[in-house]
């Protein structure tokens, strides 16, 4: 399945390719064009980036794929700040895809997260393709959106069992992910132009799993 795939660190001079797999993957997928290069792009230069966890999966010496993780918390209802962390953007080349090397980086950079003594992983994203690797709706812990709504699309993983044991509060992201638009309109015009595409069977399903909220 991803015969021929290195997955290793990512090396300062793999950034700009990092940036355009990740444009290409996400281009036109939850919507028209896409930002999460841009974010990609802040990311590094974020408090909350972890470097370890910056990976990359390599073929044919080139970059194919790239993940990253941020510090995130949970503000428990506790009144505690809880730690956690976070995945993404994560992406492959659109002629790679469904051929493992998304799980790869997923799988391999989960386990380094253990090793390195992290508890718990927050993310958005699709529960049909998270479920794989162990993530559950973070309902399950009682751990909510920022605005306090249960989402289908948050989900968490103990890294540890029970480390969300009596976490119940609210997700929290990296300010970093609240991005300008302008300045990502401005950053994606150092990028070759692409066509932005509306309509699409990917941006519906994107909008059905992001819509599946329910106030506490």
């Amino acid at each position: 399945m991803s015969a021929g795939i290195l997955v290793r660190p990512e090396r300062k001079d793999d950034r700009r390719a990092a940036e355009e797999v990740t444009r290409e993957a996400f281009w036109n997928l939850h919507s028209p064009g896409c930002n999460e290069h841009y974010l990609l792009h802040l990311l590094r230069e974020s408090g909350a980036f972890i470097g370890a966890l910056d990976w990359v999966a390599e073929k044919d010496g080139r970059v194919a794929g790239s993940i990253v993780y941020s510090r995130s918390k949970i503000l428990g209802d506790d009144g505690r700040i809880h730690a956690a962390i976070t995945f993404g953007p994560v992406a492959v080349l659109p002629a790679l895809q469904g051929k493992g090397i998304g799980s790869l980086l997923i799988r391999r950079t989960l386990e380094e997260a253990r090793k390195l003594g992290h508890q718990a992983v927050l993310i958005y994203g699709d529960p049909a393709y998270y479920a794989r690797f162990g993530f559950q709706g973070a309902e399950r812990f009682d751990i909510r959106s920022h605005d306090n709504c249960y989402a289908d699309a948050l989900e968490a993983l103990e890294l540890s069992p029970g480390a969300l044991s009596g976490r119940a509060g609210r997700f929290s992201e990296d300010a970093i992910f609240d991005m300008d638009e302008a300045a990502a309109e401005a950053f994606d015009r150092s990028f070759p132009p692409k066509v932005k595409l509306t309509g699409l069977p990917s941006q519906a399903r994107f909008l059905e799993v992001a819509g599946r909220r329910r106030a506490r």
